[in-house]
């Protein structure tokens, strides 16, 4: 069995984005053929990379962050109104994770979903404690972890949502992975947003406070900080990680998953830098 403590050398983790596998403005609406064309693009990919190598997290979309807004549940809860809330949350969270699974099992994947809020302790929306023996030890037998935005008990706020950001950045501290890819509908970050014309080839530390005033949150229903959260998260853990690239990319492009995956640059790169200042390229 792995060490506690071990890493997996090349492990990438890569995110299935709410807003690419779910028609965010319909809620409990999924994108199935959109879901079935990237579980595909993973199986493919899966060949070519190596087992063990890859942990795998997807928003909640229209159906998790429908509810969420309503209820206000990543702010807290307390109240019963809110805890009945907190449950629909849930529910909607699971109900699109089986879709996920389904479609990535029927492309051959040997996936195995990990539940958050089964086994996730937060404190003022952080993670605080989370056993990932049992997601190391799926690494291990070369098996596909999954895990994605939910409902989480939280020791000061009663309830939370940690969306699959805030998931990866942990368990990205304890893994320690090569890449982070980040699908989404956008093909990046864009300097003119909503234009989209100009895209931000590359952010570090050192540009951000340039890049920071054109960062815009999601269009539609986010309740978990949209783009600019997503840019922030990221800088972050390349602070902490030298060596550890992020990639902001499109998923509804065709084959721009599996070529992420097989290591092609693609999208916004987020990078720790070096001590120059980078401008907009």
């Amino acid at each position: 069995m792995q060490d506690k403590s071990a890493t997996f050398a090349g492990l990438q983790f890569l995110k299935l984005g709410g807003s690419l596998i779910t028609e965010k403005s319909r809620p409990h609406t999924a994108r199935v053929e959109v879901l079935e064309r990237l579980a595909q693009e993973i199986a493919s990919a899966w060949q070519k990379i190596e087992a063990g190598r890859l942990v795998l997290g997807h928003g909640s979309g229209s159906f998790g962050h429908t509810p969420a807004r309503r209820f206000g549940t990543r702010l807290g809860v307390h109240t019963p109104q809110e805890w009945r809330g907190f449950i629909e949350v849930w529910r909607e969270a699971a109900a699109l994770n089986r879709l996920v699974v389904e479609a990535l099992t029927a492309a051959g994947l040997p996936v195995m979903p990990f539940q958050p809020s089964a086994s996730v302790i937060a404190r003022d929306g952080r993670v605080t404690a989370w056993d990932l023996t049992p997601l190391r030890c799926a690494l291990e037998a070369g098996l596909l972890p999954v895990v994605y935005g939910d409902v989480i008990f939280d020791l000061q706020r009663g309830g939370t949502i940690l969306s699959t950001e805030d998931l990866f950045a942990h368990l990205a501290r304890q893994l320690r992975p090569l890449r982070i890819l980040l699908a989404g509908l956008e093909d990046g970050v864009w300097q003119d947003y909503p234009a989209r014309t100009r895209r931000v080839e590359a952010i570090t530390p050192e540009n951000y406070p340039l890049i920071q005033p054109v960062l815009s949150g999601s269009d539609a229903t986010d309740v978990t900080g949209g783009m600019a959260s997503k840019v922030q998260q990221s800088l972050e853990l390349v602070r902490e990680m030298p060596g550890l690239d992020i990639y902001i990319f499109s998923g509804e492009i065709n084959g721009a998953v599996e070529r992420a995956l097989t290591g092609e640059a693609i999208g916004t790169l987020i990078h720790r830098g070096n001590n120059s200042s980078e401008q907009f390229i």
